[in-house]
Parts: C-alpha cells; structure tokens; sequence
C-alpha cells in the first residue's frame, strides 16, 4: 500500500468525522491507530507537522489585501495546482466560501505537501480542513463538507 501525507489526513479526518467522541484522544493513541491502519510512519509523521503548521498559521494574521486584485501564482504554486484546481479556487472565493485570507492558507497547506500535484478531489479535502481550523467559518466548512461528499448541487442560486 503506497499512501502519501494526504492519504493519512484524509483517512484521520473522515476516521474523526465518523466518531462522535466527546473527549478527544490523545496524539499517540492516534498515530498508533493510523500505523495499525497500515500508513507508514514517516507520513503519519509529516501529517502531523502538517496539522501542527495548520494550527500555527491560524494565529498568524496575514497582511490586509486589496479586495479588487487578482491573485498572481509563481510557478512553484502553478505546478502543483494545475488550472483546475486554481478555477476551483476562484470560485469558492467567487461565491464567499472562501475569503482572501482563507484562500491563502489553504495555497500555505497545499504548498507544504510533501508532494508533486494536487488534484482537484484532494484539494476540496485541503480547503476543508482548512475551514475546519478557522474560526467563524462553519457555513462555509458545511457548504464544503457536502460538496465533498455530493450533498450540494452543482448549481447555487
């Protein structure tokens, strides 16, 4: 089983969507369910200081933008998302699912994947963990949570 960084917080996300525990567990209970679950250490390990840096950001204010501009990639960022991926990004922004802010730490968390290119399936799990984190974004995190799994239709009005 060859599973990336991605695959273990898809996997540990919809484990903890799952579960309705009240008292969460504990660091090590977790990677010691997710090495049982088959995932390589090491990318339980990058997963984790993924989260950490997710968690860390959010404390992190990022300078005020101009709301009329248009967001610029470098080559780094269009090589790992492809135009898929950054139209799917502008229409969240778009529609006020996502704010420049926001926007921005989802680019953050999908940069500091340990991997080539994101498609377009994963990056909707990374803006949902990302909503997830950040406060006074739970109509947005639902919005998403039933784009992921088709509860939303394909047109808004």
């Amino acid at each position: 089983m060859k599973e990336n960084m991605l695959d273990v917080l898809m996997y540990l996300f919809q484990s903890d969507m799952d579960q309705d525990i009240d008292a969460e567990p504990d660091r090590e209970s977790i990677q010691t369910e997710l090495l049982a679950a088959g995932f390589p250490s090491q990318e339980v390990r990058q997963a984790f200081d993924w989260l950490d840096g997710l968690v860390e950001r959010r404390s992190v204010p990022l300078p005020p933008a101009n709301p009329g501009s248009c967001r610029i990639y470098v080559q780094t960022e269009q090589a790992r998302l492809d135009v898929d991926c950054r139209g799917f990004l502008l229409s969240l922004e778009q529609s006020g699912i996502l704010d420049l802010e926001t926007r921005e730490r989802v680019i953050d968390r999908v940069m500091a994947l340990k991997t080539d290119d994101i498609d377009l399936h994963q990056l909707k799990w990374i803006v949902l963990m990302v909503l997830l984190n950040q406060p006074g974004q739970e109509e947005a995190y639902t919005w998403m949570e039933g784009l992921i799994f088709d509860e939303v239709p394909h047109c808004l009005h």
